[in-house]
């Protein structure tokens, strides 16, 4: 058993394989490309920030126990300085958030967001005018609405489609401080009641998820000296979200509901063309070979089965094994298979349940007063792979999975990174208010001043 620090340098390699691991394993189950915790995780969609989704959480509302949240983060890498023309959500796109509440891995019911533009001075290369105190302000030049949508399905038809919201507000990008001086406020105000006890939020927020994305430097630097750094750190994304009254997601006495995001975008022949989609974390970024990285983005759940050869004897764990000389854990992997395709029996299976690479929550269970990190591996069945919260630590739950720790192989594995680098909100939409651009990223020269000052 390795000990806490090879663990951690290995865990390092083995976030790396991590990656990995779910490619392995959990990549198989997507037809080709990617999802998961993905930033920038396939050929296409790495060129269209857009539409690539990021990260998906879906969790029991901790201060609201009788709602759900669901939550979707696209555009990874947003600088907070990233000016002038900052960040938005694409018009062209349909940014969907499915639920499948019976187990068949077709959706059942999808929140759909669609935005609108609005530029009200062509005429000036400012994203704001002069600082914003409100969403309408007049200063602020630029803003986006959405349509929120909510789409019943029965067996993949369409049953209903009900309008939510109509026009609602975007939360901003955090330009500064000088533009923004109480973000807090506009933040509040893109926070939207929609009926039926339901709540929606669109706009920017801190990126939620943490990890040393170094991996990618041949495993964390070929020697495991470059881990312990959260590379997320200090970036944006752009957040959708909305809080469900959880009676209104499950479908009779089942509990458990499987979730999704994906985005589809407006082609040339008018028809919408799905080109992301992610569930559980980590699956296409690490686990789908690049090959077919492009093709996992646009399938459907339905198709997942037939990939399930990759869960069963994944990759990861003979790349571990070979680089590292940990032993990988024999094989067929049934474990991996309930934790990434089908949920854990007495935990988060549906009763009649199609294996598919979906996010499940069990919806009966109450959130921890002390949320573990590892979540299920920690003792916390609230957190993944029950469903995923933000503060679950799902770059060493699924490294520690992966080397066979729902087999009983216990092992520490990690990659040195606890915790996000900011705090989370205590209330809807829980991600950390977005960085600001006024925050340095850069080096700053000592008693920098421009010239031309008055005491220059």
């Amino acid at each position: 058993m390795p000990t806490v620090q090879t663990s951690r340098a290995r865990a390092a390699a083995l976030a790396a394989a991590a990656g990995l691991l779910l490619a392995g394993g959990v990549a198989g189950l997507a037809p080709s490309a990617g999802t998961a915790s993905s930033h920038r995780e396939a050929p296409l969609i790495s060129g269209q920030p857009q539409y690539d989704n990021t990260d998906v959480y879906a969790f029991v509302s901790p201060d609201r126990p009788d709602t759900t949240t669901l939550i979707a983060n696209f555009i990874p890498f947003e600088d907070p300085a990233g000016g002038p023309n900052f960040y938005k959500f694409a018009r062209d796109a349909r940014y969907d958030l499915n639920v499948d509440n019976d187990g068949d891995s077709l959706p059942d019911l999808t929140y759909r967001f669609q935005f609108h533009d609005r530029l009200k001075n062509g005429n000036t290369f400012l994203y704001n005018t002069g600082p914003v105190t409100s969403l309408d302000d007049p200063d602020l030049n630029f803003t986006q609405t959405y349509d929120l949508t909510l789409i019943r399905r029965v067996d993949g038809n369409v049953h209903s489609v009900r309008k939510l919201a109509d026009g609602a507000p975007v939360a901003p990008s955090n330009v500064g401080k000088a533009s923004m001086p109480d973000y807090t406020t506009l933040r509040a105000q893109a926070v939207k009641p929609v009926g039926n006890g339901t709540t929606s939020f669109a706009g920017q927020a801190d990126d939620s998820f943490f990890l040393d994305l170094r991996v990618f430097d041949l495993l964390y630097g070929a020697n495991l000296k470059e881990v312990g750094n959260d590379t997320l750190s200090g970036y944006n994304v752009n957040t959708v979200a909305v809080q469900v009254p959880t009676r209104q997601l499950v479908k009779g006495h089942d509990p458990v509901i499987g979730v999704n995001s994906t985005v589809s975008r407006l082609t040339a022949s008018g028809e919408y063309a799905q080109v992301s989609r992610l569930g559980s974390p980590l699956v296409n970024e690490v686990v789908i070979p690049r090959g077919r990285k492009d093709t996992f983005n646009a399938s459907t759940p339905w198709q997942d089965a037939q990939f399930a050869g990759f869960v069963t004897d994944p990759e990861l764990p003979k790349l571990i094994e070979k680089i590292y000389k940990i032993p990988a854990p024999s094989g067929p992997r049934k474990d991996l298979v309930q934790a990434f395709l089908t949920g854990v029996p007495g935990l988060n299976q549906p009763a009649h349940v199609r294996p598919a690479e979906l996010l499940r929550l069990n919806t009966s269970i109450e959130p921890a007063a002390k949320p573990d990190r590892l979540g299920v591996l920690g003792g916390d069945k609230a957190g993944f792979p029950n469903g995923r919260r933000l503060t679950d630590d799902v770059i060493d739950i699924e490294l520690q999975a992966v080397e066979g720790e729902l087999l009983g192989q216990k092992n520490d594995l990690g990659d040195a990174v606890n915790a996000n680098d900011v705090g989370f909100e205590k209330r809807f939409p829980y991600v950390a208010q977005p960085h600001s651009g006024s925050d340095v990223r850069g080096a700053t020269k000592p008693g920098a001043k421009a010239s031309g000052t008055a005491d220059g």
